[in-house]
């Protein structure tokens, strides 16, 4: 069967970020809206598959301020989880991929074939593009806590309290929150490595996240205070890995994980810049 439509909207200029580019948490917003739509459709819920496990984004191609975006979303039982629901954002005039997302759940083995029989009318075969390319499928199962990595030399970086507005239907803190406080927490983290803001402009650089991945641990509602703790997590030729932990500030409780892949985006020709040698040492030496 073909992808369901699921979305259509719009790509304002407020969700854009210093360089004209659709912000990553409004990448989340839309695929979390789409997975609202296509539930309605499939009758897939939590219920039936079990909570989700992960939400996976690949970032293909730029968004801008005014382009449309339209969303067709899925199921496939041949992707990188038991079952894994995909998400394709286009360009709603010129029909280019930009993006895709998947979702990963694992229901109980045993109910596998009536899962397919179930979906059989929204089973999709798995898009080889929506593969994670340059972080791992499987959700972050971590035991640090905020001491341990405040001790590793992690970076108190951003700070927030979960609002009404930042609930979904199920008055849990929405996917979009929390890549907010990953997008938020970034530059600030940057500031305590080499590649700092003043870097940046007098190279002519920026940043652009290529692959992002969220796990909850435990949910948010509105009132919890957060604060957010970044780490890199791999440093490459032309790109790096980033980790953001969520934690629930009174109790120290973490309740979710986002990791990036960033690559330095040279604005004058909008493609990768290798780093120097000396700048990937430093800061491999800050992986942990």
């Amino acid at each position: 069967m073909p992808f369901q439509e699921t979305l259509l909207s719009f790509a304002s200029r407020w969700e854009c970020d210093e360089n004209n580019h659709l912000n990553i948490q409004f990448y989340f917003g839309i695929f979390e809206e789409a997975d609202r739509q296509f539930q309605l459709l499939s009758g897939f819920s939590d219920a039936i598959a079990g909570q989700r496990r992960v939400r996976h984004v690949r970032f293909l191609r730029e968004v801008k301020s005014g382009d449309l975006v339209r969303v067709a979303s899925g199921v496939a039982f041949d992707g990188p989880h038991m079952l894994t629901v995909v998400h394709e954002m286009f360009d709603g005039a010129t029909g280019d991929l930009t993006a895709t997302a998947i979702d990963g759940y694992a229901p109980n083995a045993s109910s596998a074939r009536t899962l397919r029989t179930r979906f059989k009318d929204f089973m999709v075969p798995m898009p080889a593009h929506a593969n994670p390319q340059e972080i791992a499928a499987t959700p972050v199962n971590t035991r640090m806590t905020l001491d341990t990595l405040l001790s590793a030399g992690a970076v108190l970086s951003h700070r927030a309290t979960v609002l009404a507005r930042h609930q979904g239907a199920d008055n849990r803190a929405d996917d979009q929150f929390a890549v907010s406080c990953a997008s938020n927490a970034s530059p600030h983290f940057w500031e305590k490595t080499p590649l700092k803001q003043a870097y940046h402009k007098e190279n002519g650089l920026g940043r652009l996240t290529t692959e992002a991945k969220l796990t909850w641990l435990s949910p948010l509602k509105a009132g919890d205070a957060i604060l957010v703790l970044s780490n890199l997590t791999a440093v490459q030729d032309k790109s790096f890995t980033l980790r953001h932990h969520l934690f629930e500030s009174r109790t120290k409780r973490l309740a979710a994980v986002c990791d990036s892949a960033v690559l330095p985006l040279d604005l004058q020709i909008r493609q990768p810049a290798a780093l120097p040698e000396q700048t990937r040492r430093d800061l491999t030496a800050l992986c942990l």
